[in-house]
């Protein structure tokens, strides 16, 4: 069950990266301010990454082409991704912006499913059937 803690402490932190940002935004570009917020994430996690001790982990990481290939992929999806959050907060509210953003939790699904293999229940199906409507409803 460690897995929906972390998980309910990555929504709650998401929650406020939409709300600070908002604020932030005020009088800043969106992609200068997205740029800042993406240098000090990196420091931060360099600062946690020595902390647990597993700098010297990252040559290896770097060695292994085939994972480092996908961990660059996921690099850039997701500063893509948060280019266009940020991007889509400068000029809609958060209430509109955030549920949009969700929609990524039904995409995920699809995409595990299709390429992963991953298999849900039909009461997980139902869940994300109900985040995909959630969006609908909070767009219109």
């Amino acid at each position: 069950m460690s897995w929906l803690i972390f998980a309910l402490l990555s929504a709650a932190c998401a929650a406020l990266v939409g709300i600070f940002g908002k604020i932030g935004l005020a009088n800043i570009d969106a992609n200068t301010a997205t740029a800042v917020r993406a240098i000090i994430m990196a420091a931060f996690l360099v600062i946690v990454v020595a902390i647990e001790g597993n700098l010297t982990k990252i040559p290896s990481l770097i060695a292994d082409k085939k994972n480092f290939l996908w961990i660059v992929l996921s690099g850039v999806a997701g500063a893509t991704s948060w280019l266009f959050y940020f991007l889509a907060l400068k000029t809609g509210k958060v209430t509109q912006v955030a549920p949009v953003d969700k929609l990524s939790v039904v995409l995920a699904t699809i995409i595990a499913i299709l390429f992963l293999g991953e298999k849900i229940s039909l009461l997980n199906g139902i869940g994300i059937a109900l985040i995909t409507i959630g969006v609908i409803l909070t767009t219109l």
